[in-house]
């Protein structure tokens, strides 16, 4: 399994990484953790994004594409991956498929996990987090039980909202991943690689989907 898996925030494309993983038993390679962990390590290509980021700027796609290449060279990806947070852009997705190639593990398929924006921004802007236990609810698609989360924690739900997901915040952020990614899915259309799963459902339905999405070479 060699595959982008590419998703707006709030489309569920961190939780259906992970069933992913545990199910094919190939790694989830996400280029901020790559960066934060080459950093954290001072390795020779962390030193590189430190310098970058100390002075205030974006980490080159030549040292994220390094990092990559780095960590598909561990025995966990042996078998393939999932490439989440990359590439955000055309000329990057031109760069991973040049690398890919020379590397002899080129991408299977891209899957887009496709939701409505207005969805999307339900979604997210109705997140609230129970400031005594940290439990997630949804206030429009999943409100809590005053007496169950009472019975279960020994207190009433105390809602808040982080300020990340305020409607000013979420709006931003679903315009630029909207404007980023409309370039990327005509990309991958015409390299014959897009597959575009309904987001909308449940988590297990929204896996079965992938599954099917996905060529059996793939999987």
């Amino acid at each position: 399994m060699r595959i982008v898996l590419l998703g707006a925030p709030g489309s569920g494309k961190g939780t259906q990484s992970q069933i992913l993983v545990k199910t094919y038993g190939v790694p989830q390679i996400s280029t901020g953790d790559l960066l934060r962990q080459a950093v954290a390590a001072g390795t020779p290509l962390g030193l590189r994004a430190k310098e970058a980021m100390d002075a205030g700027r974006l980490v080159d796609d030549a040292t994220v594409l390094d990092m990559i290449g780095e960590r598909l060279c561990q025995a966990d990806a042996a078998f393939g991956f999932i490439l989440d947070g990359f590439p955000r852009n055309t000329a990057q997705a031109d760069a991973l498929g040049s690398m890919l190639k020379k590397l002899g593990r080129p991408l299977e398929a891209v899957v887009l996990l496709n939701l409505d924006l207005g969805v999307l921004f339900r979604r997210l802007t109705g997140r609230r987090i129970c400031e005594g236990c940290g439990a997630v609810f949804n206030i429009y698609t999943a409100p809590p039980d005053p007496e169950a989360h009472l019975a279960k924690t020994g207190h009433l739900p105390q809602l808040i909202q982080r300020p990340d997901d305020k409607e000013e915040v979420i709006g931003k952020r679903l315009e630029v991943f909207d404007a980023q990614t409309k370039p990327l899915i005509d990309y991958y259309k015409g390299a014959g690689l897009l597959q575009v799963v309904d987001a909308d459902a449940d988590v297990d339905t929204v896996f079965h989907a992938i599954q099917r999405a996905v060529p059996p070479r793939v999987c």
